[in-house]
């Protein structure tokens, strides 16, 4: 029998997301985190409305990030050995492919909130007719939209001659991060394992949600061949080995999708139970246990996870809201309001009930998400006056991230049953002024665990019950509970207020990206195009901070 350290058997996670990468060591018997690292990574935007990232520069944070964190345990004094099994998580819909005989990607990354496909939604939109594309959300539980994979892959075979000659010639792999980051850590070029779990592959729109394997009708209609994609998994079960390194020969052992990896770190196992992530986006994902639930109210049916080769599935239905923490990191960097995004918190807090200068904020930078999925809008700000601040700004950017985290919980409440509480992960969760405001706007409670690393700890949970580690049963941990102090009254005032806001932002691009006028309105609105949109705002910025040094 294997003998451990002080801590028992180790469980290494991998945590890749949209912002940064990290690598954590947790405890398998008390879940307790023992060290990590973390990298950031880099966006970029070559034209307007694409993101794309560097897959080599990811694995490069991934190697780096296990290398830190394990002499980090050689310094406490804790055996690298002890480490037993590997989880992965990543950022979802993001696409990569590359070549199978040189390891070299053969294009950008490119990230889930990419809208370079566009126009390639709405030719398969008019191409193929309503039925087809109802037929394929029936199928893969996803809308036609630029948010998954599918749309991505016919992107990159139409226009990327490299990834046309690899396919010509055979050597061409793709998939989800997941799949970039497990070939290659498994072995690469020299027998790297080619594989995706069932929740990542739910993002791609090209798995069928009953049979959980590719779809030959799903591949036909976004026209994507079968040989370049993964083998589809289990979300807990031995994939492969670590091939290089420090944990040479750990074998990596569970794989989740990073919302669906917070949803198991929240235990949110049984049915009705819901958790938001608020990250670079934010995320609600309600556990409808063994039943697919078709939304009729604009959400997304996916797979939560599947615990084994011979468990069943759990699903869940999620809403997306593409811009949350994004939205402060662009209030930081293009417009300069505030110094470090932390800084939301207390200037948020100045802004009181009632205040003069509040404004109502939608942003919609590239369009939006569930319930609404609307890839015309573009953000706006309605009610700007000369008593506006920077503060006011900042809240109405928090205040915006709790109406549209309501709108996909009233969504929920439709297609199932009122959420009862709300569990709360993410870097922006951290805010309590933004978890206050939450709680308010929904009425119910809103729950934070003292330890915030749910995506990491999912991935964790998995890989550790795939090696018979990990406990079956684990107390809730320690958390803050933010319960409701608004009355119906006030709550119903400021989610119609915010709803007029929203109106406005639809409509703003036709297919073509060309302008189109919005509805005047007797309310100061500032609706501006995304470049002039951050100009204008930022001169707004500039006269409100005039105004208030007088």
């Amino acid at each position: 029998m294997t003998e451990f350290g002080r801590f028992g058997p180790l469980i290494g996670a991998i945590d890749e997301g949209t912002s940064n990468v990290k690598f954590m060591v947790f405890a398998a018997k008390t879940s307790e985190v023992l060290t990590y690292h973390q990298i950031s990574l880099k966006r970029f935007s070559p034209q307007e409305g694409w993101v794309e990232q560097d897959p080599l520069e990811i694995l490069n944070a991934v190697n780096e990030c296990i290398e830190v964190t394990v002499d980090n345990l050689r310094k406490l004094d804790i055996n690298p050995a002890d480490v037993v099994g590997i989880g992965t998580t990543n950022q979802r819909e993001t696409t990569i492919v590359w070549n199978s005989m040189t390891g070299q990607p053969l294009y950008s990354a490119i990230v889930w909130l990419d809208v370079r496909t566009s126009k390639i939604v709405d030719e398969l939109t008019k191409q193929k007719g309503t039925q087809s594309v109802n037929a394929v959300t029936q199928a893969s539980g996803l809308p036609l939209s630029t948010y998954f994979s599918s749309v991505k892959l016919r992107w990159l075979l139409k226009n990327v001659i490299a990834v046309k000659d690899a396919i010509a010639s055979n050597k061409c792999l793709a998939g989800t991060v997941d799949s970039w980051l497990i070939w290659n850590l498994t072995g690469g070029v020299h027998g790297g394992v080619h594989i995706t779990d069932v929740t990542n592959a739910s993002r791609t729109q090209l798995m069928s949600l009953r049979t959980l394997q590719w779809d030959k009708r799903l591949l036909r209609f976004f026209d994507v061949p079968i040989e370049i994609l993964p083998k589809i998994k289990s979300s807990a079960e031995i994939y492969g080995y670590i091939s290089v390194g420090s944990l040479l020969g750990v074998p990596i052992a569970g794989c989740l999708g990073d919302q669906q990896a917070a949803l198991v770190g929240q235990g949110c196992m049984r049915f009705g139970q819901v958790k938001c992530t608020f990250g670079t986006g934010c995320f609600l994902l309600y556990n409808t246990g063994d039943s697919i639930v078709h939304s009729q109210h604009g959400l997304l049916t996916t797979v939560a996870y599947k615990m084994g080769p011979d468990s069943p599935p759990a699903y869940a239905l999620e809403g997306s809201v593409a811009i949350a923490g994004d939205t402060l990191q662009w209030l930081r960097d293009s417009l300069g309001i505030i110094s470090e995004v932390k800084d939301s918190e207390a200037l948020a807090a100045q802004v009181g009930d009632g205040d003069e200068g509040s404004i109502s904020f939608v942003p919609a930078f590239n369009g939006l998400y569930s319930p609404y999925w609307r890839k015309d809008a573009r953000g706006v700000m309605c009610g700007l006056s000369e008593r506006t601040r920077r503060q006011h700004i900042v809240r109405a950017a928090l205040e915006a991230v709790c109406h549209q985290t309501r709108a996909v919980a009233d969504a929920m409440a439709a297609d199932c049953a009122p959420l009862r509480q709300l569990l709360a992960d993410g870097g922006m969760a951290q805010n309590s002024v933004l978890m206050q405001m939450q709680a308010d706007l929904l009425g119910i409670p809103v729950i934070r665990p003292l330890m915030m690393e749910s995506t990491a700890l999912g991935a964790a949970i998995v890989a550790g019950r795939a090696m018979r580690v990990w406990p079956t049963t684990i107390p809730s941990p320690p958390a803050d509970t933010f319960l409701p102090a608004l009355t119906n009254e006030e709550r119903e005032m400021r989610r119609v207020r915010w709803e007029e806001a929203l109106n406005k932002c639809m409509g703003w691009t036709d297919t073509k990206n060309e302008h189109v006028n919005a509805e005047e309105s007797d309310r100061t609105t500032a609706v501006l195009p995304p470049g002039l949109f951050f100009l204008g705002t930022a001169l707004l910025v500039i006269i409100a901070d005039k105004l208030k040094s007088m």
